[in-house]
């Protein structure tokens, strides 16, 4: 059985691998974890140990078969929790994260086999995360920044890549929701600033750090 401390680390390297495609460093998890470097690199030895990680002192670390599984299936909870937080709870999708780190960590198979089918096997969270099945498997994802597309394009809003609480509060207070459809009418060449229509008929200006943090498919 992993500890929790185990778990978050875990979960960390996979979310960094995702995020950088490389060997993690041990200065970008103490980053990510916010805990002393040094104290990481103790920590990540006895992981070593286990068999949960690889770790290369001049490369950094990496998770084994048996690390990945443990950190899929603690994503695939949280994200979990998190539907369940808002449609039961009536939780906004800023106000979750923090609440599903704390039940991410609900040991039972069981219990998380019957919150997925009481949910009716979502595949992605509020935030439009994909939610990994049991075995770990994502449904294909094909989404892209609206900073990538052109004028005249036409998108579904599906996801977020900055979470933010005061990004998903601009995002509320700007009534910009999952599902929304995005037409691009306009891009502004000197600083990237977009001119959409959302849902048809409210108009619009997104800055590019707005955009490139809106994950979307075309439709």
């Amino acid at each position: 059985m992993t500890s929790l401390a185990e778990e978050n680390y875990l979960k960390a390297i996979y979310k960094l691998h995702e995020k950088k495609g490389a060997m993690v460093s041990t200065s970008a998890l103490a980053e990510s974890l916010q805990i002393n470097a040094a104290s990481v690199t103790d920590f990540i030895k006895k992981m070593a140990a286990k068999k949960l990680i690889s770790y290369q002192k001049s490369k950094g670390v990496s998770l084994t078969e048996q690390g990945r599984s443990i950190a899929l299936n603690i994503i695939r909870k949280h994200r979990l929790w998190e539907v369940w937080l808002v449609n039961n709870l009536g939780f906004k999708w800023d106000e979750v994260h923090e609440i599903a780190e704390q039940l991410e960590h609900v040991i039972s198979d069981e219990l998380i086999e019957s919150l997925d089918k009481h949910l009716g096997y979502p595949k992605a969270d509020p935030h439009g995360d994909l939610i990994p099945d049991a075995k770990g498997r994502f449904i294909k994802n094909s989404s892209k920044p609206l900073l990538e597309c052109a004028k005249g394009d036409k998108v579904k809003f599906t996801g977020v890549a900055e979470h933010s609480n005061s990004f998903l509060q601009y995002l509320t207070k700007n009534n910009i929701k999952l599902g929304d459809e995005i037409a691009v009418e306009g891009i502004e060449a000197f600083d990237n600033t977009f001119q959409v229509k959302i849902n048809r008929k409210e108009n619009k200006l997104l800055s590019k750090d707005v955009v490139k943090n809106l994950l979307v498919i075309t439709v």
